[in-house]
């Protein structure tokens, strides 16, 4: 009986301070395998990106700039600018993009958000830039490419855009930074394809081709993570500010 009474009095001590009688840790350990787990992955996904540095820093230069210089050109060019936004507003009007205009129409942030998450994801960083990428190494660089000379088009801050520009701003840097990411992750898997033993340390380009796969993959959480924080803040933005 004093034995149980221990056990009990030790279990209750555990439970408020996480350790043991003699001192060692006694915490559940369920509850910290999500957050290990989690932390694993990040830094994983994080020692990708510092191995490629080099190539991180140029894509970023590379997309930025290309933003920047495509808004001067289109701030002496506003009839451009003009086409453009017409020819988006009809794709938006139609299709499949239909449902996501109108939950912003309709101010639910929430499918917004998803909606938001989702076309971003699937369409702007997978099917435009990863999947090519797999069947022709490197080629979704250039979607890449051609997507942050259309933002800067999009977006030079003229009448047309006017002061709905600085809200906007986070979003573009925000999403802006997860197409680098998934440039990055192009960029990654076609080096190893192409290079497979002094990117990845092995022989064949088969190998390298699936080891550059998995380095991609590892890559895709930090897109994931950015892309969705981009898309709450866009739904939250355009619905309470902007609109």
């Amino acid at each position: 009986m004093q034995s149980a009474g221990r056990c009990t009095e030790e279990a209750v001590m555990v439970v408020k301070n996480g350790h043991r009688a003699d001192g060692s840790s006694g915490r559940f350990r369920w509850r910290s395998k999500p957050v290990y787990a989690t932390k694993k992955m990040v830094q994983s996904s994080m020692a990708v990106v510092r191995e490629h540095r080099r190539a991180y820093l140029i894509l970023n230069l590379l997309y930025y700039g290309l933003i920047v210089a495509a808004m001067a050109y289109a701030a002496f060019n506003p009839d451009l600018q003009r086409t453009l936004w017409t020819e988006v507003g009809r794709g938006f009007s139609t299709g499949p993009l239909e449902e996501l205009v109108g939950a912003y129409s309709g101010g639910q942030v929430l499918l917004a958000a998803l909606l938001t998450f989702a076309v971003n994801l699937l369409g702007g960083s997978f099917v435009y830039i990863t999947l090519p990428s797999l069947i022709i190494p490197f080629s979704g660089l250039l979607v890449g490419v051609y997507r942050a000379l259309l933002w800067g088009l999009l977006f030079s801050p003229t009448g047309v855009v006017g002061a709905g520009l600085l809200f906007h701003l986070p979003t573009i840097i925000l999403e802006g930074q997860a197409y680098v990411l998934a440039m990055l992750a192009a960029y990654v898997q076609g080096m190893a394809f192409l290079r497979p033993k002094k990117s990845v340390g092995v022989r064949t380009h088969r190998q390298g081709y699936w080891e550059g796969v998995k380095l991609s993959v590892r890559v895709y959480l930090l897109v994931v993570v950015v892309l969705f924080v981009a898309a709450v803040y866009e739904a939250v933005s355009v619905i309470f500010i902007i609109m």
